[in-house]
């Protein structure tokens, strides 16, 4: 689960609904003071939400890009049915499609965090025009590692039985010492137990059989012709770091592994890797720019 690092948006970013043809979406968008390089649409992973981007937000206004980070359908502050049908893989695909259209920028830089990089993939091979480059961060090239599937199995079979503030607390108690309530904010705290107990179940249940579920789509992808970013933190517990190496080789594809990282370098080390993203971004510009000559 990603821990936001603070709940203060920067002065360059204000919370807002995005309206789309899909519906409405909770959003956190920041502009830079000039016209925008380009425009981003970050993705949240599973149990994550907008806030976990909060610490990009200002580093990469400052480097000319205006960045949109959204709830998706049933997290969080973005509303969503009871009905399992609206949380598949090409559902959420399109939702992503209707806010960056809704976006009004034309082709956007996507990025995808964890469970957010197999749902923004899924984009791509839906409407490649639509985007400008994909970036997947902590995500790997089909199902997460055998450990956490176990542990989502557990979450699935859990939420047919128990109510969300039931396996709140269950969880908690297994938490290591270092993960305590104890050792975290108390509004990061509060705000996660909001995050979790606002999030709808079948949107939990459904993505989490699809990150147990989901194939090997790289070989597609690669014959995407759109610029490719595969970042990470130095150890991850969903996707073992030799997999999305290998994965970015398939891609051939940009490779940023961000230094004293793990699951979430958005959150815990968001300045290394705003200046990695904003980077790639750039050169895509650059490059666009040169054939367009």
């Amino acid at each position: 689960m990603s821990r936001p690092p603070t709940l203060t948006l920067p002065s360059c970013a204000r919370a807002r609904p995005l309206v789309t043809a899909r519906g409405e979406f909770a959003v956190h968008e920041a502009c830079p003071e000039g016209a925008p390089v380009g425009t981003a649409l970050l993705l949240p992973g599973f149990t994550g939400s907008k806030e976990d981007f909060i610490g990009l937000l200002e580093p990469l206004a400052a480097a000319g890009f205006r960045v949109i980070a959204v709830d998706g359908r049933g997290q969080c502050d973005s509303p969503g049915p009871r009905e399992a049908s609206a949380y598949a893989r090409d559902a959420l695909a399109r939702d992503v499609l209707a806010q960056a259209e809704a976006l009004g920028a034309g082709p956007v830089h996507l990025l995808g965090h964890s469970f957010g990089g197999l749902v923004a993939r899924a984009a791509v091979l839906l409407e490649a025009g639509a985007f400008r480059s994909l970036t997947v961060m902590s995500s790997g090239p089909a199902a997460i590692d055998a450990s956490q599937q176990a542990r989502v199995r557990m979450l699935i079979d859990a939420l047919r039985t128990m109510d969300m503030a039931a396996i709140w607390d269950v969880m908690r108690s297994l938490d290591p010492p270092e993960a305590a309530d104890a050792a975290t904010p108390p509004e990061i705290a509060a705000f996660l137990r909001r995050r979790w107990m606002t999030t709808v179940p079948e949107q939990l249940a459904t993505t989490g059989r699809q990150m147990i579920e989901e194939p090997d789509r790289v070989a597609e992808l690669a014959r995407v012709p759109l610029p490719k970013h595969v970042v990470s933190g130095a150890v991850d517990y969903a996707w073992p770091v030799p997999l999305m190496d290998a994965m970015a080789d398939r891609l051939s594809a940009r490779r940023t592994v961000v230094k004293g990282a793990e699951h979430s370098p958005n959150a815990e080390r968001p300045q290394e890797t705003a200046a990695a993203l904003a980077s790639f971004w750039r050169d895509v510009h650059v490059r666009a720019e040169s054939r367009d000559e």
